[in-house]
């Protein structure tokens, strides 16, 4: 793995690359608070079987792609942050990875640009219109997703989260993850400004527009251990995929998928690659994983 800077009009994004330069191409997504760096067991992975895979570090989250207002935020920018990366690198369609917040915007991307994106997999999110039926029929979900609300309130979110050597932003990853990693995604977002950023995802307001079904070949990953994001959504999200679809539900497994149980997830990534090629044409497929990492 190498360290790479993408320039684009809206700044310069840091990312992790590996593969070789000819592979097909995969552009991995990270969310809250996290940066690139959650996918590496993934991108090893997938760089082994000749994948090129590239990380970034989304908007806010790379120092030199930090607007300062909240509104800078919204999920349009986000997606036209994908398509302006992955033009700049060259690539004319991708496969596209999220988890957490990155997989909101690989949601919306595939439904904004389903010519480029030849496959999509997201990780715990549900997809946005399953996540808002559901936030109104369903208490359990409105009560996991009262959060949200909460971290809109500025500047005490980041003072709380940083206070005493950020121990509740430490907390937030429920001893989950690598110890390394958590220290790595705290030292990370301590820097002047880098909080307040990515917690600007919160406060950015609602999309300008509504999404739509989806039309490309889903991996669609939920565990049962997700504090964030319930059964009732996770099932709902098949309803908006009318494209080949795969639900996996991991049993056991919290809400951070990709360090928690990595090598299951790297299985399923490779899985559904392999089965939808370049066009991504075959068979729809629905499945339930129900193992332990």
């Amino acid at each position: 793995m190498t360290e790479l800077s993408i320039s684009t009009a809206a700044g310069v994004f840091d990312a992790i690359v590996a593969g070789p330069p000819e592979g097909r191409p995969v552009l991995l997504l990270h969310g809250f608070p996290q940066t690139g760096l959650v996918w590496r067991r993934q991108i090893a992975a997938l760089a082994k079987h000749g994948y090129r895979v590239v990380a970034p570090d989304q908007r806010g989250y790379s120092p030199r792609a930090r607007p300062e207002r909240p509104e800078a935020y919204r999920i349009g920018l986000l997606v036209e942050d994908v398509v302006a990366i992955t033009e700049e690198l060259g690539w004319a369609a991708f496969d596209l990875v999220g988890h957490d917040w990155g997989g909101a915007v690989a949601w919306w991307t595939a439904d904004a640009h389903p010519g480029r994106v030849r496959t999509l997999t997201v990780v715990s999110t549900p997809h946005p219109g399953a996540l808002a039926t559901t936030l109104r029929t369903d208490p359990d979900q409105r009560e996991r997703s009262r959060y949200m609300i909460d971290w809109r309130e500025a500047p005490a979110t980041e003072e709380r989260m940083l206070a005493g050597d950020a121990e509740e932003l430490r907390a937030t990853y429920a001893g989950k993850i690598p110890q390394d990693s958590a220290e790595a995604y705290v030292r990370h977002l301590s820097q002047p400004g880098a909080l307040t950023a990515a917690l600007n995802w919160y406060r950015a307001g609602r999309p300008d527009d509504a999404i739509g079904f989806i039309d490309v070949p889903t991996l669609y990953v939920w565990s049962t251990e997700d504090s964030a994001f319930g059964p009732v959504a996770a099932q709902e999200t098949g309803r908006w995929v009318n494209g080949p679809y795969r639900f996996e539900i991991l049993e056991g497994v919290s809400h951070w998928v990709p360090e928690e149980a990595p090598e299951t997830l790297s299985r399923l990534l490779l899985e559904h690659l392999r089965a939808h090629g370049e066009h991504g044409t075959t068979a729809s497929t629905t499945s339930v994983d129900s193992q332990k990492r």
